[in-house]
């Protein structure tokens, strides 16, 4: 398979830092430490009384720090992503999680102290260039203003953190890692055994899942008590800072407003009988049966390209399908090729999935896959490049406001998948292969729309239940179950071991109530894309300045200038119509 698959990148993570017991570590560790240290000596008590040059002047050193951290911190994270089986790995990710915890509880004054400030009085401070500069990032700080807890307070809670809920976090992360899963005369990894499900042959998608639905199942204590124990400390969180409600915090970090989220989140699962209901049974149809197992859900149709394309031929399909779109997109696109900033390779212990991690302005950002040459597999490096080319353009805005929130982080990168599966799709040779190609791309925007509605569903289920007591692995299935068969409809049978099958799901563990941003970002770009189709001016200019906006801007703005607005639930209705229309020339083929 490697053979086939060509040469595979890997991260060159040197650009960070030389080595994990390199000077270098050590010497910006302690360099972190004492300029934590000397940052709250000069403002500690202070902030109050700076005018508004000086607040500017602290907020730049406290730029300067957060980058300083944000590098160390990235690094420990990026090796030990490559091999989370690997203890030596953990710990030294621990030690450094650890350093820089202590280092940045000296900074916990600095947020709580600006929100103190009056409104009428940091506006007057405002007109002092050197402070307006951060005026995005003040806007969003605030927004957190009636949730802070006392100054002792926030600093026990940042303190207690790491063997909190970062240590539960923590232990997800490596069981995972560590569960390897039987297959015939193989012994898999989860990203290998959940690759198996996509595969042609029926019996091996069975097999697959049977296997990976017993040793979940076999584990489910571990993940049951993970799950109910950070729900639990969710909880607790949420109550002595009085937000109304388990998703709130979510919603404000993302910036976005409760409404326009149960405006998006009531489209949908209104949406499912046209959408997943109707595709799944025209599934069920083409496998000519009533009704599927729940392992069909991904299984490729008879006429599904299942040639395996090697990593040279992906970077073509992607960087081509970008550069048709905007040359400078694909010039931003090509730095991540040959340079050590993708490691595609899946290997045992490497962490599952794909991301794309920005580490910070003043590096780039690192795109992790698990690369096994399918289409769907140069989908995913399309998508995770689309992050990669947002978090290089976003940089310019610096360490405090280069991060975009969640509900926009998704837009670049299924812009970039949908600019790749439209390439694809000019170049289907006949219709049988246009017909699959079409029912791979709803079936990803199923996952990515439907499905992740359903996670988010879930979560919120499980959150209100877990507010009566702890949840049993039995109860916690039970919501699973019901979930999935109201998202996914009647074309399916579920067995028994897919009640087990929530607990490989990081998102839950990792960002509570994450989910549906890719929802929203899914939508938001079919409208963005019907916006490009219809011959909008000036699209490619407006588009980039987008992604150049990183966190200064909020949605309402962003969107104004393509005629698009995300309160309005018409606008939902509209990205989800998209899908419909996909579903629909399915239909006809």
């Amino acid at each position: 398979m490697t053979a086939m698959l060509g040469e595979l990148p890997t991260w060159k993570l040197e650009d960070l830092y030389s080595s994990p017991t390199g000077t270098d570590v050590e010497n910006d560790l302690k360099r972190a430490t004492a300029d934590a240290q000397a940052f709250a000596k000069d403002y500690e008590g202070k902030v109050a009384g700076l005018d508004g040059k000086a607040l500017g002047a602290a907020i730049a050193r406290f730029e300067a720090l957060t980058d300083l951290m944000g590098r160390l911190g990235s690094y420990a994270q990026l090796y030990y992503a490559q091999n989370m089986a690997d203890p030596e790995r953990g710990r030294f990710s621990q030690n450094v999680s650890e350093a820089l915890n202590e280092a940045t509880a000296k900074l916990v004054f600095f947020r709580l102290e600006m929100n103190k400030i009056e409104d009428g009085d940091l506006a007057a401070r405002m007109k002092e260039p050197a402070l307006a500069k951060y005026a995005p990032w003040l806007r969003d700080v605030r927004l957190f203003r009636p949730h802070d807890l006392s100054d002792e307070l926030e600093k026990y809670i940042h303190d207690q953190s790491v063997v909190g809920s970062s240590a539960w976090s923590r232990l997800f992360d490596e069981t995972i890692a560590r569960l390897r899963y039987p297959f015939r005369d193989e012994v898999l990894t989860e990203p290998q055994i959940l690759d198996k499900l996509s595969n042609k042959d029926a019996a091996v998608r069975r097999d697959a899942a049977k296997s990976f639905g017993k040793v979940q199942g076999d584990n489910i204590a571990v993940f049951s008590l993970i799950t109910n124990t950070l729900i639990k400390d969710k909880e607790i969180d949420d109550r002595w800072r009085k937000y109304p409600r388990p998703q709130s915090f979510r919603n404000l970090a993302n910036v976005v407003e409760d409404e326009v989220v149960d405006a998006l989140v009531s489209s949908v699962k209104s949406a499912y009988p046209r959408l997943a209901h109707r595709y799944y049974k025209l599934k069920a149809k083409w496998f000519g049966v009533d009704k599927m197992p729940y392992w069909d859900r991904n299984a490729p149709l008879p006429e599904h390209d299942d040639r395996v394309i090697p990593w040279a031929e992906a970077e073509k399909i992607v960087l081509d399908a970008y550069n048709a779109f905007s040359p400078e997109l694909a010039a931003v696109g090509k730095k991540f090729f040959g340079t050590g900033w993708i490691d595609a390779p899946a290997r045992p212990g490497k962490s599952p999935g794909a991301f794309a991690h920005p580490t910070v302005p003043s590096a780039h950002p690192y795109l992790l896959l698990n690369y096994q040459g399918k289409v769907r597999d140069v989908m995913t490096l399309a998508h995770e490049l689309g992050h990669g080319v947002h978090q290089v353009l976003a940089a310019r805005q610096g360490a405090l406001m280069a991060d975009t929130p969640l509900t926009l982080a998704e837009t670049a990168s299924v812009f970039g998948e949908m600019l790749t599966f439209q390439s694809l799709l000019k170049s289907a040779p006949d219709k049988s292969t246009r017909k699959a190609m079409l029912a791979g791309k709803v079936e990803d925007m199923l996952n990515t729309v439907v499905r992740q509605i359903a996670f988010y569903d879930f979560e919120s289920r499980l959150h209100t239940a877990r507010r009566q007591g702890e949840l049993t692995p039995e109860a916690i299935g039970e919501v699973w179950m019901a979930v999935q068969s109201e998202s996914l409809g009647p074309a399916f049978t579920f067995d028994e071991e897919y009640r087990h099958y929530w607990s490989y799901i990081g998102h839950f563990i990792h960002s509570p109530f994450y989910v549906y941003a890719y929802a929203f970002g899914d939508c938001l770009v079919n409208s963005l894309y019907a916006a490009y189709q219809s011959g909008q001016s000036d699209f490619q200019t407006k588009y980039l300045d987008m992604l150049r906006a990183g966190g200064v801007k909020r949605h309402k703005e962003l969107l104004a200038p393509f005629g698009l607005d995300a309160s309005d639930p018409a606008f939902w209705d509209k990205g989800l119509g998209v899908i419909s229309g996909f579903v629909d020339e399915l239909e006809k083929l």
